[in-house]
């Protein structure tokens, strides 16, 4: 008996994993209305962001009500900057899928949902956008627009856009299953948001592994050289947002609150919003475990060296 002929190729085994991928999602589809919203609202009299991803427990002078407060700017935020990099997920998944479209049908209905069910997300944090900012004072300032922000990163090499893909999506599981998930004292609408979008992030860092492997594959030396370039690059621009949306989300929360805050206070107040949207969307990903053996695995020691010197600045802080 020949028992090679039992080893599936890497090709055959990449086609199953999209098709369990293609019956999973097909599996766990959900509706915004039917499902998750049903004409609930938010309970404003709790937290949204746990304060293990807000870090708001550090800003030990904030009263109970300035705290909350905080928590919900936060989590009006979070709710933004994930309705934001999917703007730009969505489209890199439906170009994604073209390259699949005369080989495995398979890959390209996943690619698709994929797609489509990022364009769901899009409009559930479009909908979360307007009921809280409903229950909130006006003031409240988005700083980047979703659309040149996904023109901007798409400029970019396919390899880069797909990595940090991978590590948008590993953080979002880990922000749930850690954070929002075991915390009861959480709005519980603002929970469940983020379990139907866990859900579907599950099965989506699979399809950013597969694909930013086989992109790998494809590139010479250079190209890898100027692929890690890209991505140190697109961790600065999201740095740069970050920064601009933590003042402009700490001015609006100093606005809102009926006291004054001292010198000092007032300086903690910026660099711990500062702080915490770096834990959220950079350094959390960047210290998952899976992305990190992902990226060693694709990196060179150089390269490597490369990343994590760029990285400091953030990672420090």
């Amino acid at each position: 008996m020949n028992t090679l002929a039992t080893i599936p190729s890497p090709d055959s085994a990449n086609a199953a994993r999209y098709a369990q991928l293609v019956r999973s999602s097909k599996k766990a589809e959900w509706q915004i209305d039917r499902d998750l919203l049903q004409d609930r609202r938010f309970d404003f009299s709790r937290k949204f962001l746990p304060d293990g991803l807000s870090q708001i427990d550090r800003l030990t002078f904030l009263a109970a009500d300035e705290a909350r407060l905080l928590s919900q700017i936060q989590g009006r935020t979070y709710a933004y900057i994930f309705g934001l990099v999917e703007r730009f997920i969505s489209a890199k998944m439906l170009d994604q899928g073209r390259a699949h479209v005369f080989d495995d049908q398979l890959a390209l209905e996943a690619l698709v949902r994929f797609s489509n069910e990022e364009i769901k997300h899009q409009e559930l944090f479009a909908r979360i956008e307007t009921m809280i900012g409903a229950q909130l004072p006006a003031g409240y300032r988005q700083v980047a627009d979703p659309n040149d922000v996904a023109r901007a990163v798409l400029a970019a090499s396919t390899w880069s856009v797909l990595a940090l893909t991978c590590h948008i999506e590993l953080f979002v599981q880990a922000h749930y299953a850690q954070s929002i998930a075991p915390r009861e004292e959480l709005c519980p609408l603002f929970k469940d948001v983020f379990k139907f979008h866990w859900k579907d992030e599950s099965r989506h860092v699979v399809l950013d592994e597969l694909e930013w492997k086989a992109e790998h594959a494809k590139l010479l030396p250079a190209e890898r050289d100027q692929a890690v370039s890209d991505l140190i690059a697109l961790v600065a621009a999201v740095d740069g947002i970050l920064q601009a949306q933590a003042a402009a989300d700490a001015d609006y929360f100093m606005r809102n609150v009926p006291r004054s805050f001292s010198v000092d206070e007032t300086a903690q107040i910026k660099a711990s919003v500062l702080g915490a949207y770096r834990w959220q969307y950079i350094v959390s990903g960047v210290q998952h475990p899976h992305f990190g053996r992902l990226l060693a695995r694709m990196t060179t020691p150089e390269q490597m060296a490369m990343i994590q010197t760029a990285l400091a600045p953030i990672m420090s802080h």
